[in-house]
């Protein structure tokens, strides 16, 4: 009911706000966040089979519960795709070749698009969305049926199956997650290079699935449920992978930011310069809010995650998961909402209208994964009770 209530309030913002195509970006927002979370979930899952992990058995069930949001985040996409073909150009704007760019002429004249019209047009990323959804939703479908399966009968048979589909979903992971960034993110300011972007929406998937674990591990613990199941070492474990993809996404991003500080070639600055400056030289909302990804998305977490008490302290691991998961949403919005620009070409301000639609947006998309989670939840037992490595997971140590 929450979601669907937020949905609603998303859908209202296109026919109340001045200007439509702020609710719509806001819903992209709120769409590539909750996939980001389901994608790393899916990833986390695969890693743990294909590294034969045992301390994350436990915790492995519920990315598998987590996944299932796919087919209903792929449905929840579809309105962005009936808008692209209805009204190409509103969100992605070289969709439409007649599209009017700040200075350049139009996106049908423009040479760069021309160069990249072979990848850059609307049933290749109509195609390409559909495959990226029908690949998540069967990969989930696999890892799930086979260890489902596997607390009903106990065969190993699972496990070993699952190893298979983890070798097969890393590299299909990689490529899908790495051209849906392109595709729905990237795209958007379609001049713009960078050979780190895929890699920079790993981080934020992962960082997002483990965070999102966290707060269903002590949810769960605290309802009594993982009482005696989960330790301290348990907590430990993800805690120390959430500080390694903290230094990770940092490594990443300053590494993008450095590279194209130093080339100063026009086509790549100019997104930076956007999210950084207005045309008159003065400095923009969005440098802040830059500064905000710097310290809240490393330098705080980094610090936190440090100490061994605050990755073993329920309520305190809980505080910093929250904060990453608020900060990941504050990244995708630098990505995605600079693409508003006013008459001037300059970005619009961060703290405007469209941060209520984002809000409204990312709890509606949010209520129907979390609704997900919860009614796949109780299909199947809390634990996988028959994987072959479930003893060594419950006594997980250090």
């Amino acid at each position: 009911m929450i979601g669907a209530v937020g949905l609603v309030l998303s859908a209202a913002g296109v026919f109340l706000s001045p200007d439509k195509h702020g609710p719509v970006m806001a819903y992209l927002v709120a769409v590539t966040y909750w996939t980001a979370i389901a994608i790393g979930m899916l990833m986390m899952v695969f890693i743990h089979h294909i590294t034969d992990s045992s301390w994350s058995v436990v915790i492995r069930r519920q990315w598998e519960h987590g996944v299932a949001a796919f087919k209903w985040l792929a449905l929840l996409f579809l309105p962005l795709l009936v808008l692209a073909w209805v009204k190409p150009g509103f969100t992605w704007p070289w969709m439409d070749l007649n599209h009017a760019l700040h200075g350049h002429g139009t996106v049908g004249t423009d040479i760069l698009y021309q160069k990249k019209a072979g990848f850059l047009n609307l049933g290749m990323f109509t195609g390409m969305t559909v495959a990226f959804f029908a690949i998540w939703v069967w990969l989930s479908a696999r890892i799930r049926r086979a260890s489902f399966n596997q607390d009903v009968d106990g065969s190993v048979a699972w496990t070993l199956k699952n190893r298979v589909n983890a070798a097969m979903g890393l590299p299909l992971g990689a490529l899908t997650l790495t051209f849906a960034a392109i595709y729905w993110v990237k795209s958007l300011e379609y001049h713009w290079f960078s050979t780190m972007y895929g890699v920079w929406f790993f981080a934020n998937c992962i960082r997002g699935a483990l965070c999102s674990t966290v707060v269903i591990m002590v949810w769960l613990y605290r309802r009594g449920d993982l009482n005696g199941i989960l330790n301290k070492n348990h907590f430990h474990s993800i805690g120390q992978l959430m500080l390694a993809f903290t230094v990770f996404w940092a490594y990443v991003t300053f590494s993008q930011y450095f590279l194209i500080w130093n080339a100063n070639v026009p086509e790549e600055t100019f997104w930076y310069n956007l999210r950084e400056l207005n045309h008159d030289g003065s400095t923009n909302q969005w440098w802040y809010v830059g500064l905000v990804i710097l310290f809240g998305h490393f330098v705080v977490p980094f610090c936190a995650l440090l100490s061994y008490r605050f990755k073993v302290t329920h309520h305190i691991i809980r505080r910093i998961a929250f904060w990453i998961l608020t900060v990941i949403l504050i990244d995708l919005c630098y990505n995605i909402l600079p693409a508003l620009k006013d008459e001037h070409g300059d970005s619009l301000p961060f703290l405007s209208i469209n941060l209520l639609w984002v809000i409204t947006s990312v709890i509606g998309v949010g209520g129907v994964c979390i609704w997900a989670y919860l009614r796949s939840l109780p299909t199947t037992k809390l634990i996988p009770i028959r994987d072959p490595r479930i003893g060594e997971c419950l006594t997980h140590h250090e």
